[in-house]
């Protein structure tokens, strides 16, 4: 058992938070005075007193407990798990273990257990195991707050709960396993089909998982198979005073190109004058709070942050103070939150240019509700220290929340019918009048004003226009887009859905944003369809999602849905298991014609064959060459770190494809692959400043070897390098204000 150092004896109540940042901010907020650091081995608790009570705050860091299997195979179906620790089953969370043992130790010398992890299904999973399994408690006192503002933090501890969320909580455990029976024997199954037809590889489908992928899959496919339909339309130049603007024909679209001409015709010597006028402002109502799709959606449309990363952001903000619990539906803010106090700090913290538009008392608010937690706002805690991202998405949040108590905006909208010799064409102007939220927070309006008219005023016809157009595909899904339609459809959870969306990323079964499916992804899809299509059955899930709000509810048992659960599985393993070597061969035979496409990075500018990405048996390095090599021989190196990708451009000096090179922790960089490439020679300077070297005009030393610095060069460009490598690996750019 790990020292406690600073805890002599019994007598102190135990807080559980649900990360280390948590913990300091509720010891700050309840100590009657400075708390003290204790540590437990390499973990800092914080002793305090509050209103002459002692009491210990502990943090977890996440999921301390993992489902896992009882007795470890890779036979399907297997429905007999257990609870573990999350640093026994995987070690990459092995920094989990001295949390563990800190919440160990202290727990056995506590009164009172209090669970103050995030008021959510995860968070009162994870204040739930640390009862059960850590502190070997029956139950314990519960804490519930949406922001980690002393106020609340204060408030939640003087009023909390005798006990924690049973409903939330084995709603909770029984999500956990049910997506462990989904996941594990789903995936296995794939699996196990690969490898029996000889070709091993991970593959992964999950409860949410398999319905996701099938609806990028089935919009791919709309959009492969999409055949335009053409259509024609009529309109007019039209001008008055000296202002152009168009009409078009209130038919819109024409789809026999006869009729189109035979109104052009009609039309062509007309003397066009308006037969009628309507004119009316029309309100812009203010937005809605955020709640996290909406989130989501408005920091991938305005700050291009993939939903992932607002949630990530997000959940940082919040740790720090500075914003509501992130994970959250709901579009609601009561008035609980104390509108003024908030308006009135964020005035003080230099937004006051933004609060003064808000002169409602009350805010807009919207339609969804979320039990546990309010809309995202921000609290009014002075922001410090944000990086560039943090803040972006901070000041975002602090937009729309003083948007919901400014005024509507206001349009003036005219509408016009144009006569062209009894033919009728319409003409819409909008403009905006007042401003009003959007004062604070961005908005796409568009806008076209008219010339001011009147009922039969006539106007100069300037031109006639036929034009052919056709039908367009539907839109591919973006990220956020994704996530909204996950969540219309009942799929996942707000917490789960960006990681869902990763995840088929991570297994190659989709690419780029917006999305694509992969070969890969399209055939995975058609062989589950096929073989078990229960597995991708959106109204299957969308059941399961119900019937875990019942046992919330109490109105269903953990044990009925997971009975529930097995029988269904049971019964498509053995439909697959009969197919299963048919399954594995089409498996493989796709994540090959998948795997081959993802080396080839674009077209030989030599003779139009394929470049593909090849490693050297002999060295182990990669290099690129065309597929018509020996009659072909286009070689082009490669760096050997980092990943590349291919980006479908083509150099615009040398017609050699563009590739995109990823490495960890640094900015993507396209280059031409060509190293011989005009765009990949050093400027005037540059270039003199490496012959000098090369000539040995300008001599250069290494600092670690004191041997000779000599230029090289790689696809990121020319550097100096030491010349006693591989001995010494010195490196340096070439700088020409420092030669």
């Amino acid at each position: 058992m790990a020292k406690l150092q600073g805890v002599k004896n019994k007598g102190y109540d135990l807080i559980i938070s649900e990360k280390p940042s948590a913990a300091k901010r509720i010891a700050l907020a309840l100590s009657d005075d400075k708390p003290s650091i204790i540590r437990i081995g390499q973990v800092s608790a914080y002793k305090f007193t509050h209103n002459g009570k002692q009491l210990i705050v502990v943090p977890a860091v996440g999921h301390l407990y993992t489902v896992a299997e009882k007795n470890k195979s890779f036979s399907y179906p297997v429905f007999e798990v257990e609870w573990k620790p999350v640093f026994e089953v995987d070690k990459k969370s092995s920094y989990a273990k001295k949390y563990w043992k800190a919440i160990k130790s202290l727990a056995q010398n506590a009164n009172e257990l209090i669970i103050a992890c995030d008021y959510d299904v995860e968070g009162e999973v994870i204040g739930f195991n640390a009862m059960r399994f850590i502190a070997n408690r029956q139950d314990a006192s519960r804490m519930k707050f949406s922001t980690l503002t002393k106020h609340e933090l204060i408030q939640s501890y003087e009023e909390r709960s005798k006990t924690i969320n049973w409903g939330q909580a084995i709603a909770g455990e029984t999500r956990h396993i049910l997506d462990w029976f989904y996941g594990i024997n789903l995936s296995r199954a794939l699996m196990t089909a690969a490898k029996n037809a000889g070709k091993f590889a991970v593959y992964s489908i999950g409860r949410v998982q398999g319905p996701a992928l099938k609806l990028v899959v089935d919009r791919e496919l709309a959009i492969k198979n999409f055949k335009p339909t053409p259509f024609w339309v009529v309109s007019l130049l039209l001008r008055f005073n000296g202002k152009e603007f168009k009409a078009l024909h209130v038919k819109e679209k024409f789809l026999e190109k006869q009729k189109a001409l035979n109104i052009v015709e009609k039309v062509r010597n007309a003397k066009p004058f308006v037969s009628n006028v309507e004119e009316k402002i029309v309100n812009v109502l203010q937005p809605t709070p955020f709640d996290l799709t909406t989130l989501q959606m408005e920091a991938y449309k305005w700050l291009r942050l993939t939903p992932a990363q607002t949630l990530s952001i997000a959940q940082e903000l919040y740790l720090q103070g500075l914003i509501s619990y992130p994970r959250t539906s709901s579009q609601k803010l009561p008035a609980s939150i104390g509108y003024s106090k908030i308006l009135n700090a964020l005035q003080s913290n230099g937004y006051a240019n933004l609060t003064r538009f808000a002169v409602n008392k009350t805010p807009r608010q919207g339609s969804k509700q979320d039990p546990a937690h309010p809309a995202i706002y921000p609290t009014g805690l002075k922001p410090e220290g944000l990086n560039a991202k943090q803040l972006k998405l901070y000041e975002l949040i602090v937009k729309r929340f003083i948007a919901c108590f400014a005024n509507p905006a206001k349009k003036k909208v005219v509408k016009l019918l144009i006569n062209a010799n009894n033919e009728l064409f319409k003409a819409e102007g909008a403009v905006i009048v007042e401003k009003g939220w959007m004062n604070v927070y961005p908005a796409r309006i568009s806008e076209e004003e008219l010339p001011v008219l009147k009922l039969n005023t006539v106007l100069h016809l300037v031109k006639v226009l036929f034009e052919e157009k056709q039908t367009q595909p539907p839109k591919r899904f973006t990220q956020a887009s994704l996530v909204k339609e996950l969540e219309k459809k009942g799929l996942g959870t707000k917490a789960t859905r960006a990681q869902v969306v990763s995840t088929l990323y991570d297994r190659g079964y989709i690419v780029d944003d917006p999305i694509k499916a992969t070969e890969l992804g399209i055939k995975t899809v058609e062989i589950l369809e096929k073989h078990a299509p229960e597995i991708l059955d959106d109204a299957l899930t969308r059941q399961f999602e119900q019937d875990l709000e019942g046992i919330m509810n109490k109105q269903k048992t953990k044990q009925e849905v997971l009975s529930k659960a097995k029988a269904l599985l049971v019964e498509t393993l053995k439909k697959f298991r009969l197919q299963e070597r048919e399954v594995g061969v089409e498996l493989s035979t796709a994540r090959k014609l998948h795997e081959d496409k993802q080396l080839i990075i674009g077209k030989c500018p030599n003779c139009g064959g394929d470049l593909r990405i090849l490693k050297s048996k002999k060295t182990k390095k990669r290099f690129v060459a065309c597929s018509n090599y020996p009659e072909c021989k286009t070689i082009y190196p490669l760096p050997q770190t980092g990943m590349i990708k291919p980006t479908n451009k083509v150099c615009e000096h040398c017609k050699a494809p563009i590739i995109k090179i990823v490495r960890k922790g640094k900015k993507p960089l396209e280059v031409c692959v060509n190293p011989e490439c005009a765009s990949r020679r050093a400027d005037e300077k540059t270039q003199a400043l490496i012959d000098n070297i090369n000539n040995g005009v300008i001599v250069k030393k290494c600092p670690r070897c004191g041997a000779k610095l000599i230029v090289r060069h790689s696809v990121y460009g020319s550097f100096l390098a030491c010349s006693n490598y591989p001995k010494c690996k010195y490196t340096e750019p070439l700088n020409v204000n420092n030669s």
